[in-house]
């Protein structure tokens, strides 16, 4: 059965921060090519430097988690496309700080906030690698 939240349009606009932009593009090449993508490690030690190791770990664990909790299917879109799907959209909220409502919207189960944690990690390293780079934008 198709749900409105299937559509692969790309509603959104890519994040305006450098950063997101960065962590959603590690999120999308793990999620389509494997938790193991040479390019996504690739992308967090050019940005990581020698810490790129936890930027990985973290974001592998958000694909996992996200996997194993939710009760649908979620929607990506390819690594180079210019915007978000609204599955996206709600990934880079909760990495940003959103609460259980947006994990319940992303995941169908808000009684299960266990990619939350994750996602609020990752989030937290992405802006201490910004601050770190001197990303403005």
């Amino acid at each position: 059965m198709a749900h409105s939240y299937d559509s692969p349009a790309l509603d959104l606009p890519l994040p305006a921060r450098r950063h997101q932009t960065l962590g959603l593009v590690i999120l999308r090449r793990l999620a389509a090519h494997g938790l193991q993508d040479a390019r996504a490690s690739l992308l967090a030690l050019d940005a990581a430097g020698t810490d790129f190791r936890k930027l990985l770990v973290l974001a592998r664990a958000l694909v996992v988690d996200l996997a194993r909790t939710s009760q649908r299917r979620l929607v990506l879109a390819p690594c180079c496309a210019a915007g978000m799907t609204r599955d996206e959209g709600l990934m880079m909220a909760l990495v940003s700080g959103a609460g259980l409502d947006v994990h319940g919207a992303l995941t169908d189960d808000a009684r299960c906030p266990v990619a939350m944690t994750t996602a609020h990690a990752l989030g937290e390293e992405l802006e201490r690698i910004a601050i770190r780079n001197g990303w403005r934008r």
